[in-house]
């Protein structure tokens, strides 16, 4: 399990006694791999999934092909990823501790 600093749901830094808040970091990898585009992340700009860009796809499974490319690429291990006809995303990956 990964260990970072925290962030809040509007990707701001969270903070508790005048201090950054650590804690275990893989749901906040795999959000913001998924909303980063290609070239936004700038230390790894050939990284992101850019789920923006398939919000009009046909085709979900080219989205779960691209999560499970990034991810697997960012050393996790994808169990399982649903995609429903609403796009809602299920994700079931780690980092295989």
């Amino acid at each position: 399990m990964p260990t970072d600093i925290l962030l809040n749901e509007n990707f701001e830094l969270q903070f508790a006694e005048g201090d950054f808040v650590f804690g275990e970091s893989t749901y906040e990898h795999q959000r913001s791999l998924l909303l980063a585009d290609k070239g936004e992340i700038k230390l790894f700009p050939k990284n992101g999934v850019g789920t923006r860009r398939y919000l009009e796809h046909e085709a979900p499974e080219e989205l779960a092909r691209e999560i499970r490319q990034e991810f697997f690429a960012d050393g996790m291990n994808v169990h399982e990823i649903e995609i429903s006809d609403t796009l809602d995303i299920n994700i079931n990956a780690d980092y295989g501790d």
